[in-house]
């Protein structure tokens, strides 16, 4: 009995370890969003008419959630044309990283979206493309319009294989960083 016993429970067990191990779930990992860390975002302006540079800046070393950014408004003059650059830092490293540099040599997978509150405030023009002539948002024309206030929503998307032709889809890919500058237009 022993000997017949012994081959059915060598079955049996190595029949529960194979449908075990081939049950569970799925060990392979989800790959990690790309996404930058940015934590300094600055918006420089240069009038075309070459007047004094303006710039604004939002800093966020604690990323979102922990303490709320440090911001500097924009001060604009009423119906100037602006060339303007954005520049993208991770200072949470030593030295600081220039992702702005990264977004570039990535430019097929990202893009830059400008929202000014009002449209009578200031109208935004992409000037910078990626390889396929879409646009990527890094230098842009910002063109003012009346004296008044109002805010400058910044968005740099991640769009890898999602990126949309002109004017670009904005609820497309993740979100790497999202900042609202105040703006002020006056004389």
């Amino acid at each position: 009995m022993k000997k017949f016993l012994r081959p059915y429970l060598a079955f049996l067990l190595m029949g529960s370890l194979l449908t075990t191990t081939g049950c569970g779930g799925d060990d392979d990992p989800k790959p990690a969003p790309d996404n930058e860390e940015i934590t300094t975002v600055t918006l420089t302006l240069e009038p075309e008419s070459k007047g004094q540079l303006v710039a604004a800046s939002s800093k966020d070393l604690d990323g979102v959630g922990g303490n709320a950014p440090v911001k500097t408004p924009l001060t604009l003059k009423p119906n100037t044309t602006y060339l303007a650059t954005l520049t993208l830092l991770n200072e949470n490293v030593n030295p600081p990283v220039e992702v702005h540099k990264e977004v570039k040599s990535e430019a097929n997978d990202h893009q830059v979206f400008y929202t000014p509150s009002a449209g009578s405030l200031m109208t935004v023009t992409v000037t910078d493309k990626d390889a396929q002539n879409r646009p990527l948002g890094l230098a842009a024309t910002i063109v003012t319009g009346a004296a008044g206030t109002g805010k400058l929503k910044v968005v740099l998307k991640h769009q890898k294989g999602t990126k949309a032709a002109a004017p670009g889809d904005a609820t497309k890919g993740e979100t790497d960083v999202e900042v609202e500058f105040d703006v002020m237009v006056q004389q």
